[in-house]
């Protein structure tokens, strides 16, 4: 059985405003509903930047916590990058901090995470995907030529790698593609066998 027959009378809710993540989990024939409850996205300092991501997405799928979702499957997630010094690197404020970010980026590695957590009747799970991408060396006149064209404000280390940067700038990728635009599908869809149809 395909897990979108074994979901069909299941309510699912996706606890995040990104268009990105919609878009990705529509792509798995999944049909839910966009629900966002907001929290504090403060990340404590013991916390690694490896296990922001997950801290995040746990801190959302608690916002789904009360009883009226008891019979939902919801589905949280949070997306950050870390550079080559293990900064965590947001969302940028203005052009400024993006193009300050973009030129940390260009010419080395760094690391997405993206947290997932999955809350259903009262059982939650959660998990991690790391992805490593290397940007070439980029000229400021592409940063620039990108953050004019894109604006990437809304966007954990200033770019979106499905954007024209990512088609001119990222020399190689190892891990998934999907868990950098902000779901990792692949992940995602074994997890939610697992819970489903178990």
């Amino acid at each position: 059985m395909l897990l979108s027959e074994a979901v069909a009378k299941i309510s699912i809710i996706l606890g995040s405003q990104s268009p990105r993540r919609k878009e990705l989990l529509s792509s798995l024939d999944l049909e839910f509903q966009v629900v966002v409850r907001e929290i504090d996205e403060s990340v404590p300092t013991e916390i690694s930047s490896a296990n922001a991501a997950e801290y995040i997405a746990l801190q959302k799928i608690e916002a789904f916590s009360d009883s009226e979702f008891f019979e939902h499957l919801i589905i949280t997630a949070d997306t950050v990058v870390v550079d080559h010094t293990d900064r965590v690197l947001g969302k940028p404020r203005d052009v400024e901090e993006a193009r300050a970010v973009l030129s940390t980026l260009s010419g080395r590695a760094h690391r997405v995470y993206t947290g997932v957590a999955i809350r259903y009747r009262g059982q939650v799970c959660s998990f991690t995907s790391k992805t490593v991408v290397c940007f070439r060396c980029l000229d400021p006149i592409e940063i620039d030529y990108y953050l004019n064209k894109c604006q990437p404000y809304d966007k954990a280390g200033s770019y979106g790698i499905q954007e024209w940067i990512g088609r001119i700038g990222v020399e190689s990728i190892e891990g998934s593609f999907e868990n950098v635009v902000g779901l990792p599908t692949s992940r995602l869809y074994e997890e939610l066998k697992r819970i489903i149809m178990t």
